[in-house]
């Protein structure tokens, strides 16, 4: 197993890891939208909150060698379903290879975000 870190997402806020590459996939611990430069949550809106968060899976998934095409399973968390449509719109710009996913409403999530994504990539 290889421990991923990088300083362009934010550190982990509890007792894990950004991400661990293990067996040809990085697994990536859930993300959500703090600014990695400050550890704020500068972003108020489920469309800001979502991309903070897409932006901080795709340095992560640099990190890692791999990218968003390549990764294969998505666990998305919402505070409100009815968020589902802008948050789509925000994450399809980011991953178009389509991979599985799950989305759920959560009663509540790190720090009061609107959203929270963990991912599966393939690197090889």
């Amino acid at each position: 197993m290889e421990y991923i870190s990088t300083e362009k997402a934010p550190a982990a806020i509890g007792p894990y890891s950004q991400a661990i590459k293990a067996g040809g996939f990085v697994f990536a611990s859930g993300q959500i939208p703090i600014n990695p430069e400050d550890g704020e949550i500068d972003t108020i809106t489920i469309t800001d909150q979502a991309d903070r968060v897409c932006r901080n899976i795709g340095e992560i998934l640099s990190a890692a060698g791999t990218d968003y095409e390549h990764v294969v399973k998505t666990t998305c968390f919402l505070a409100e379903m009815s968020d589902f449509a802008a948050f789509n719109a925000v994450y399809e710009k980011y991953f178009v290879g389509k991979p599985a996913r799950s989305c759920v409403a959560v009663k509540q999530l790190p720090r009061n975000v609107l959203c929270e994504v963990e991912v599966i990539a393939y690197v090889g």
